[in-house]
């Protein structure tokens, strides 16, 4: 096909704002498919990027991100993922490349705690531990960004961060503090919750520790299940030498830690996600390759989401909930020497799924519901498991489970941090509620 001859393309490209990306791709003539069999998906796309031809939506949703997915389009996937990144508020003015830019924030990653005109006390320090690491670590050497650092973005936040009342004033927004004028004034609409550094890390090797014996913990995963016991499996140092330190770098230095949430009610974490943000390279390679290895497990369930928690040790960590997904694979990232207590700090998972008639509200948010119809009837069967550095822990997602207790020492670098994987729907196993 010729070099930006691709009607067929632009027409479907001007298209995406009203029809699903996972659905426009499934209806086309034999002629695009073969020439995308040809040519890669991505590279015909960029034609349309190029030309700004697309309409994009606010947000992919985990369909889209399956679509991709499903044949591990990596850079299909990335593309898609930074053409809508690149267009929301999130880019500060001096980094957007796109001239139809500053799309507001869809409403999705506002309720669930990723807002720009409101914080909590314990996201805005993260922030500024962030942004002190960068300054002493990342930018020792690039005097533009560090003074940036020092001079705008971190007298800002020490002074919105002091001007913030103390939790029990806060009580009726659950310690949310909605900024003030004067916060705005200062200049904290310019660097709060914003991509003000988002680097790329290349591989030099696999992204898998190639002495994983894979047969193993297929098998037993197989085992368990034929025996009537919960999928659960636990792999530890399941990533290369090199892929542990280049994420746990990535992890630290990206600012793209935009969700905070009522800290007594729900703990204190700040999030990351693939829709908004967290979707680097070496990420997708991660998320592909595990689901390559492990077919026994993944069956044909494809990447569906991505996220990560940085933990706050002076709260609590994530409620009993239960994912949207078929495998949850759970990934901790921050060094052992960081965690008080060997024994601690890692996942409870429970033997209990949530039953079919139950929506994704009742099964993560009414805990104490959970608590009395779910739980307390199993004498809440669990599997504990502690944390450890790159060990990942491999289970039906539909499982309920939650953050064990955890202890870590004070520190940037020490604070807690996972990464979870999802792949495929929930598998519902579990009798309706009448049927309990």
């Amino acid at each position: 096909l010729p070099d930006r001859n691709l009607p067929t393309v632009r027409r479907r490209c001007r298209s995406y704002s009203t029809t699903k990306m996972s659905r426009r791709f499934a209806s086309v003539d034999a002629l695009f498919i073969f020439a995308l069999q040809l040519f890669q998906l991505t590279a015909v796309l960029q034609v349309c990027a190029d030309n700004q031809g697309i309409d994009f939506p606010p947000i992919l949703d985990s369909d889209d991100i399956a679509y991709f997915a499903r044949t591990y389009d990596k850079d299909g996937l990335y593309w898609a993922l930074t053409s809508v990144f690149d267009r929301s508020e999130r880019m500060p003015n001096n980094r957007r490349r796109s001239t139809n830019n500053n799309q507001p924030l869809p409403n999705v990653l506002i309720s669930r705690g990723g807002g720009s005109t409101y914080t909590t006390a314990y996201k805005l320090k993260c922030d500024l531990e962030q942004a002190q690491y960068l300054v002493d670590h990342t930018f020792r050497n690039r005097p533009a960004e560090r003074n940036y650092f020092l001079q705008q973005v971190i007298p800002i936040l020490n002074e919105t961060l002091a001007s913030i009342p103390s939790l029990d004033k806060l009580e009726r927004s659950g310690g949310l503090y909605a900024f003030r004028r004067a916060d705005k004034d200062r200049g904290i609409e310019e660097v709060y919750n914003k991509a003000l550094y988002v680097p790329e890390y290349a591989l030099n090797g696999p992204v898998l520790n190639q002495d994983l014996d894979i047969d193993v913990v297929q098998q037993d995963w197989i085992s368990k299940q034929a025996s009537g016991e919960p999928g659960i499996a636990v792999v530890d140092d399941i990533l290369s030498e090199e892929a542990l330190q280049k994420v746990r770098d990535l992890l630290l230095e990206s600012t793209v830690w935009y969700q905070t949430k009522m800290p007594h009610k729900f703990g204190g974490y700040v999030g990351a996600y693939i829709d908004d943000g967290l979707y680097q390279k070496i990420l997708l390679t991660l998320a592909f390759d595990l689901h390559r290895a492990l077919p026994k497990i993944m069956k044909d369930h494809p990447l569906k989401y991505m996220w990560a928690y940085k933990y706050d040790s002076d709260y609590t960590g994530i409620n009993t909930h239960a994912d949207q997904a078929a495998i949850n694979v759970n990934l901790w990232i921050t060094p052992d020497d960081a965690n008080l207590d060997s024994n601690s700090g890692g996942l409870v998972i429970f033997t209990a799924k949530p039953p079919s008639d139950w929506d994704f509200t009742a099964y993560n948010t009414d805990t104490e519901r959970v608590d009395r119809d779910i739980l307390a009837p199993t004498n809440y069967a669990n599997v504990t498991v502690p944390y450890r550095a790159n060990r990942a822990v491999i289970f039906d997602s539909a499982l309920f489970h939650h953050t064990d207790k955890f202890s870590f020492k004070e520190g940037y670098r020490n604070r807690r941090i996972n990464l979870t994987l999802l792949y495929g729907d929930m598998q519902f196993d579990s009798p309706k509620t009448g049927e309990l």
